[in-house]
């Protein structure tokens, strides 16, 4: 018959089958104890990137003040725990597993193709990067949406639009091509300086001395 709370409730049913109660409460114990740390680090980083990275140094400039950003992190990790709770909510059904996998398809999209070619290739700018890994991401997501995981079995229709699960090799590969295209294209002097600059910045990362 089916699982009581369904398949991701597998490992709790088989760690009681296998050790009884004190097993069971074990288990539970670091599941709760996992899932708590992994939810209060994503929050932490979420609500981080967004008040750092995008509000004081994107926004404002780097002219901000500890209280107004400190405001900004608290809204932000406040919104992202409603967008989590909702998600988790819509997506009660499905296997956590394979949600986990969606994420990091999406993730790889955005994050792998600028460290590959920033660690390899030279004529990589920040505008290419910048575009490519949007496109990426963007590219990821859309295809998650039309796949059978949500268009399917969130949506309901009889047929998902993009046939595959996982979008991975459609998403970092339009990542690639779009982040080479953007970078090639890219003419500006900041873009000079930054070819020039990677030689030593490569030579460095190899042995960890500068290039003189």
């Amino acid at each position: 018959g089916g699982l009581r709370g369904g398949n991701n409730m597998a490992a709790i049913h088989l760690a009681n089958a296998v050790g009884g109660d004190m097993f069971l409460g074990f288990i539970s114990a670091v599941a709760f104890a996992t899932i708590l740390a992994v939810v209060s680090g994503l929050t932490l980083a979420g609500a981080s990137a967004v008040s750092h990275d995008l509000y004081a140094s994107v926004l404002r400039k780097g002219k901000v003040n500890e209280k107004d950003e400190l405001f900004v992190s608290k809204i932000s990790a406040v919104t992202l725990g409603c967008v989590a709770i909702f998600l988790g909510i819509l997506f009660e059904k499905q296997n956590v597993a394979f949600m986990v996998g969606l994420a990091f398809a999406v993730a790889a999209s955005a994050n792998f193709p600028i460290l590959f070619l920033s660690m390899y290739w030279k004529k990589l700018t920040s505008k290419g990067a910048l575009i490519g890994g949007s496109a990426g991401l963007i590219t990821a997501t859309i295809l998650v949406i039309l796949g059978p995981a949500v268009w399917v079995d969130v949506f309901g229709y009889d047929k998902p639009i993009f046939p595959y699960k996982y979008p991975a090799l459609f998403s970092v590969t339009t990542a690639f091509i779009v982040m080479w295209f953007s970078s090639i294209m890219d003419k500006s002097k900041s873009s000079k300086r930054e070819i020039a600059a990677f030689d030593s910045q490569f030579v460095q990362s190899q042995i960890g001395l500068k290039n003189q």
